[in-house]
């Protein structure tokens, strides 16, 4: 039986995209602006809050790498709280909920609150980002498929020391022929460069964009042997995503130097 009750109030998880207001759904655009109340992650664009109504409270709740940030407990119980005060609910979240967002996190809780929560989906940064260079994430001729993975994987108690398995993801994306996407890997870029060249090529072409689909955007393309030179040289920060894999070969031999970009 399902153990669901009403509330007076709604919650709605609303991905914001990765940055350019232009880039949201009208889905999302129509949840903001009936929204009575929004919280708000750090990676959102001001521009975005422009949809929501005049009366609407918006609270920032932050979450970033390396900052300061809203504990997600405390998230939560203000999502439950306002809910139950009969407020129209928007958790407003960079990219897409449900891609690298803790989306699956504050469902569940809230459900273990007895409350149902809706999603609208957005487009996460690691498919805008290659979009942005023109390159897609799959091609008949170099790719048949592509792997989202976080370079910051869950921390403290009972989390492995390193529960992501680089070495077998580059043997995987080597011999499926895979695309790697990772999100929030620019602090971890070298331990995962050494990993990713035990199953892939050194000249495997490798891009890296920061700020995807923002007026501020930057790039780097490069190589994996040289992927942590390569950020370090063009100060990349996060948010950025590093994207690996031969669908990247057109782009990397037009902007390489000869010799760097192997065949």
């Amino acid at each position: 039986m399902n153990n669901l009750v009403s509330h007076h109030g709604t919650c709605t998880l609303v991905g914001a995209g990765p940055g350019d207001p232009d880039l949201l759904t009208l889905k999302a655009v129509k949840a903001i602006h009936a929204a009575t109340v929004l919280f708000v992650d750090d990676l959102v664009n001001d521009a975005i809050l422009g949809y929501a109504r005049p009366d609407a409270r918006i609270v920032h709740v932050g979450k970033r790498g390396g900052c300061k940030s809203t504990p997600q407990a405390f998230i939560e119980k203000l999502m439950i709280t306002a809910v139950r005060e009969g407020e129209t609910v928007v958790r407003l979240k960079g990219g897409d909920p449900f891609i690298f967002g803790r989306g699956g996190e504050e469902v569940e809780h809230l459900r273990e609150a007895g409350i149902e929560c809706s999603v609208v989906n957005g487009i996460t940064a690691g498919l805008a980002a290659v979009t942005s260079l023109g390159v897609p994430l799959t091609h008949r001729d170099h790719a048949q498929g592509v792997v989202f993975v976080t370079g910051h994987a869950k921390t403290g108690a009972g989390a492995a020391e390193d529960p992501t398995d680089w070495r077998a993801l580059a043997a995987t994306a080597r011999d499926a022929r895979l695309t790697l996407v990772i999100y929030m890997g620019v602090a971890g870029a070298g331990h995962i460069q050494g990993e990713l060249l035990h199953g892939l090529p050194g000249a495997t072409p490798v891009a890296v964009i920061q700020h995807a689909s923002l007026p501020h955007q930057r790039h780097i393309v490069t190589t994996l042997a040289r992927l942590q030179a390569g950020i370090a040289e063009a100060g990349l920060a996060s948010p950025s995503v590093i994207v690996v894999g031969d669908v990247l070969q057109g782009l990397a031999a037009a902007q390489l130097p000869a010799g760097r970009f192997g065949t």
